[in-house]
């Protein structure tokens, strides 16, 4: 029997570069309830810009939603955000928390949840500032697959692809995995085209044979010009980056493992963030590379 797509009214709690774009696309397609930021301040020009309705208080947007989405920095604010959020929900109400956490907070959050009878999604997402603007985002998700599939007509405003990964956890496990893999990504991106810079290339002609090629990838084409002319404004942040690999890197030792590449990345990053370079977007990792070379 088919059944009718139901858009769920959509709270959105956390308007960074991804949580503002994913409103913004909620809001296009006639889903969003309200949104609220920890930094009212920092938002209030942009929302009324947008018409997106602000809630007063963080219980309103929660009293006002079927979903609420959550798109926070790190592990702590998501266990503030979600013990402050409880008290307001109810049983037919779904949280769903796209930030990038530990598997054990995103358990932790499940738990605080279902206390009141509510259903947990761990989703993180993948595809940057644009994804999130453009509403092509990849989300990885964790939890009952019956409650994901309620979500996914709401989903189709903001992500390209959502794939049930297991319970929840799963989806932060993934993300990790998409983390790690990214580090080498930069890594190799970037020392490439310092090389190829030191050889004294044509570096738009190098970019644009290689993206045609086995070594062709996204970053390559969405990053490589940029970097090369000095431009570093975030589509993912270095300091967001260096958090999530943090995290890779205490899953990596749980198994005894010590990971050249997140070692490796982790102390360039760091290099950066001594630098004040932490705003700056993860491609900023060239500064150093260009520096080998000259």
């Amino acid at each position: 029997m088919h059944r009718q797509s139901h858009l769920l009214t959509t709270s959105v709690i956390g308007l960074g570069a991804m949580g503002s774009g994913m409103a913004l696309n909620l809001h296009r397609h006639a889903a969003l309830a309200t949104a609220w930021n920890r930094s009212r301040e920092r938002v209030v020009d942009w929302a009324s810009s947008a018409n997106i309705p602000l809630a007063p208080e963080l219980s309103a947007a929660v009293e006002q939603a079927e979903l609420i989405l959550t798109c926070v920095s790190r592990d702590e604010d998501l266990l503030e955000v979600i013990d402050r959020i409880t008290p307001a929900l109810t049983a037919d109400q779904v949280v769903l928390d796209t930030s990038t956490v530990s598997v054990e907070s995103a358990r932790e959050a499940a738990r605080r949840v279902a206390s009141r009878g509510a259903e947990f999604i761990d989703g993180p997402v993948s595809g940057g500032r644009e994804g999130a603007q453009q509403g092509t985002l990849v989300m990885m998700a964790g939890g009952e697959s019956a409650t994901l599939d309620r979500l996914r007509p709401t989903l189709a405003s903001i992500t390209r692809t959502v794939t049930h990964m297991g319970p929840v956890g799963a989806g932060q496990a993934t993300k990790a995995v998409n983390q790690l893999m990214a580090a080498g990504i930069n890594q190799a991106v970037t020392e490439a085209l310092a090389f190829g810079q030191s050889q004294g290339l044509d570096m738009s002609q190098v970019i644009e044979v290689i993206s045609g090629g086995a070594a062709g990838n996204w970053f390559l084409e969405h990053r490589g010009n940029s970097m090369l002319e000095g431009r570093f404004e975030p589509g993912f942040k270095l300091a967001l980056h260096h958090k999530d690999l943090e995290i890779c890197r205490r899953m990596a030792e749980v198994q005894g493992v010590n990971s050249l590449l997140l070692e490796m990345t982790l102390a360039d990053y760091q290099t950066l963030l001594d630098e004040g370079r932490g705003d700056e977007d993860i491609s900023s990792l060239f500064r150093l590379k260009h520096r080998l070379y000259e």
